[in-house]
């Protein structure tokens, strides 16, 4: 009976244990099921947080280059300065807050709340210092700097790059900037940001149990690849000339909204230079810096203070300052020159003329007569010249920019021809350029065009009633003069990698043909002859053919007072056009509003600059070498390019030195007699005036050389004595001033021609010869 009792006992004590044991196996078969399973995720982040440390790499930014290898944007080697909250001594956080707080002038009470998250182990403190500042915390956190103390620990700098614009507000609007995080925030830093940007690295430390990083062979590193470099169809030289004129003419005419430029090859499609002025430094972009956007930031606030706000400001939500502030920083990185539909007034009649010719509507022989005015339906219409033109043909109505002769030839192309080959030029949709934020423009429908008595068609035929963009205009005119072609604009040439090889090369495309060659021709005759004796005069440089057209419109949408956009299209050179120059100047607070006076002479002090600079030497004409001497005029004054203006209807090129608004000083004083085709040198600031040049070595030079060492180069004037080119090849033998000599920029430097001696040929070809190798092109 006993040993029943007992065995029920055992059995249910094995069977209790049994039990036991089922449930401790299933509770930690439970509690492994978590760990493993449902947090496993959570617990190994755990872990790797405790076991290692990652340290990122930053990838180098690619550079910008102009077409000539010229460096236009860069990125340099910063240093992040950086906490582990989780590494920091607590005895020692007080004093390490407040002395890293002196050396980054961040206040310790940031980096104490930086340091108190301790479940972190990378905080950044101060991003992008330089490498001075590193030095700094790095001799401050080592043995030696806290008088043999521990080290700090917790505190390190890790590489990162800053982005570094060369010639600071230099093409700012088309290159754009980067942000806080160095990725593109506008420009072609946006547009090309993957292309750019590269592909950061990292470095994972193994940590031992007290925290510390393990030995090299416990690291694994993932190197960063640095972005790659765009190489652009810009070219810098070309680019500060146009920036320098757009400079001088917002100041001189009072711009009152703006002014852009483009240069382009017409046969390529090439963004030769690119600008809107007021721009922006991209080193420091989010400071304005247009003195009047400064002041009407200020006026905002006074009016934010006393409750005065426009109905305009609160329907758009500028209710603060930092949406005033957010809105001023827009206008100032917004580039004019493909984001600002405009009317374009007379330039326009160029592809009206074009159109005309292509349809054979219009021949050059036709005639037009202009008494001032012309009625279209319930419209009247006006032409500039109050006393009208009377009779005339069709190159003297381009010439004149007749807008009634221009109206006829609009009706007698018709709606759906204009329709047609406005949609054909590029007209109301994006260029497709290589931009962000282009616009479409803004055109009337064919419906709208085709309505009964033509009041849209014949105030299109001249420019106004409907908006293009700068870009749109200089693209399609450049058809009409390039054979017919309309060519893809691009602004990018070349993407090279890390290394240097080219990835990606972008080439001249034709999107169309929009009208014959035979038809380009006779426009270039007609824009040829704008310049030589028409409208465009202002714009003609001795020793060149230029063509070009003007433009004067209004803007029909703005409200109060009629305000004028004034805009000159050149083509250079006439026998073979290769490069187009658009400049749209917006509110020119003046008297005189019309694009002839004003707009014409900015493209002309252009070209002068641009043209010895792409190697095309003037060339002038029988006439235009006749040594007759011209009596140099009173200039001082006036308005650099009105002063311009006069200089190139005497036959005389002008050299604008400064960027103030008036002429202060002139060299060759006034009364003075000089040459057809020499060059009047206007000083616009007390800076400019001060400013001295060395006299070139000239002696053994030919005549061609001496010119471009001389003129080109020096910015002096030259004036050839002594036998001319009969066959026989000629050099300097004498030059005065001497060499070395110090002169002002537009004093004469006058040189004697001789023949060449037959037995210096070899000692001048040795000279002339490099020694060593060439330096490769860049």
């Amino acid at each position: 009976m006993q040993k029943n009792v007992s065995g029920k006992i055992r059995r249910r004590m094995v069977a209790i244990l049994i039990c036991f044991c089922v449930f401790g196996f299933a509770v930690l078969l439970v509690r492994l099921f978590m760990i493993q399973i449902v947090k496993g995720e959570e617990y190994q982040q755990h872990a790797s947080q405790q076991q290692t440390r990652a340290t990122n790499l930053g990838a180098k930014r690619g550079t910008i280059y102009d077409r000539n290898g010229t460096t236009l944007v860069q990125s340099a080697t910063v240093w992040n300065i950086c906490i582990s909250p989780a590494d920091i001594e607590e005895e020692k956080l007080e004093e390490t807050a407040k002395k890293l707080g002196e050396i980054l002038e961040v206040t310790p009470e940031f980096i104490k709340e930086q340091a108190s998250e301790r479940q972190f182990y990378y905080k950044i403190i101060k991003k992008r210092v330089n490498a001075e500042v590193r030095e700094a915390v790095l001799s401050y956190i080592t043995d030696e700097a806290n008088d043999g103390a521990n080290q700090i620990k917790g505190v390190f700098a890790e590489p990162d790059t800053k982005r570094y614009y060369t010639y600071g507000s230099l093409a700012s609007t088309v290159l754009g900037f980067t942000n806080y995080d160095n990725h593109g925030a506008y420009g072609l830093e946006a547009k090309y940001d993957k292309v750019l940007s590269g592909t950061p690295g990292v470095v994972v430390s193994a940590k031992n149990a007290w925290g510390s990083d393990m030995p090299f062979k416990y690291q694994q590193m993932n190197e960063a690849k640095d972005g790659n470099s765009l190489v652009l169809t810009i070219d810098e030289g070309i680019q500060h000339f146009l920036e320098k004129h757009l400079d001088t003419a917002m100041v001189e005419h009072s711009i009152g909204n703006r002014a852009a430029g483009i240069v382009m090859n017409v046969k390529t499609g090439e963004i030769l230079a690119m600008a809107t002025k007021n721009d922006f430094d991209p080193n420091d972009p989010y400071t304005l810096q247009d003195p009047a956007a400064v002041a009407e930031l200020e006026d905002f606030k006074t009016r934010l203070i006393s409750g005065a706000l426009t109905e305009e400001e609160i329907a758009g939500k500028i209710t603060t300052e930092e949406a005033k502030l957010a809105e001023l920083q827009f206008d100032q990185w917004r580039n004019k020159a493909i984001s600002d539909p405009y009317e374009p007034g007379s330039v326009f009649k160029i592809i009206t003329a074009a159109t005309a010719v292509d349809n054979n509507v219009v021949t050059l022989n036709d005639s037009f007569f202009c008494n001032y005015e012309m009625k279209v339906a319930s419209e009247t219409y006006h032409c500039w010249q109050k006393m009208g033109h009377g009779a005339q043909n069709f190159t003297q109505a381009m010439q004149n920019s007749c807008n009634p002769a221009f109206i006829t030839i609009g009706q007698r192309v018709g709606a759906r021809l204009m329709f047609s080959y406005m949609d054909n030029f590029g007209f109301g949709k994006p260029t497709g350029i290589d931009l962000p934020g282009e616009a479409d423009g803004i055109l009337h429908s064919f419906d709208v065009l085709n309505k009964e008595g033509m009041v849209e068609l014949s105030s299109t035929s001249f420019g106004q009633t409907f908006k293009a963009t700068p870009l749109q205009m200089i693209t399609a005119v450049s058809a009409a003069v390039n054979g017919g072609n309309l060519m893809q604009p691009y602004i990018v040439k070349q993407i090279r990698d890390d290394k240097g090889n080219v990835i990606q090369t972008n080439n001249p495309t034709v999107q169309r043909q929009v009208i014959s060659a035979e038809s380009s021709e006779v426009v270039r005759g007609l824009v040829e002859a704008v310049v030589d004796g028409g409208s465009g005069r202002y714009a003609a440089i001795p020793g060149y053919r230029i063509g070009g057209k003007t433009g004067t419109s209004e803007k029909l949408d703005t409200k109060g007072n009629t305000t004028n956009i004034l805009s000159f299209v050149g083509f250079a050179p006439m026998d073979d056009p290769q490069y187009a120059i658009l400049v749209m100047l917006d509110e020119p607070k003046l008297d005189n509003v019309f694009g002839s006076v004003i707009a014409a002479p900015v493209v002309g002090a252009i070209y002068q600059e641009m043209l010895p600079y792409v190697g095309l030497e003037a060339t002038l004409t029988a006439e235009e070498q006749d040594q007759t001497e011209i009596k140099v005029p009173y200039l001082v004054g006036y308005k650099p390019h009105d002063a311009q203006g006069e200089l190139t209807v005497l036959g005389l090129q002008t050299r604008i030195v400064g960027n103030g608004p008036e002429v202060l000083r002139q060299i060759p004083l006034a009364d003075q007699k000089i040459p057809k085709g020499m060059t009047v040198t206007l000083f616009t600031d007390e800076e400019s005036i001060e400013k001295t040049v060395t006299v070139p070595n000239v002696v053994g030079m030919t005549a061609q050389e001496a010119n471009k060492a001389i003129v080109t180069n020096a910015g002096l004037n030259i004036k050839l004595l002594g036998v001319t080119n009969d066959g026989v090849q000629t050099i300097v033998t004498e030059q005065w001033p001497l060499a070395g000599e110090t002169a002002n920029p537009g004093d004469i430097v006058q040189i004697t021609l001789d023949h060449k001696p037959e037995e210096s040929t070899e000692v001048i070809a040795e000279a002339a010869a490099p020694i060593g190798p060439e330096a490769p092109m860049p």
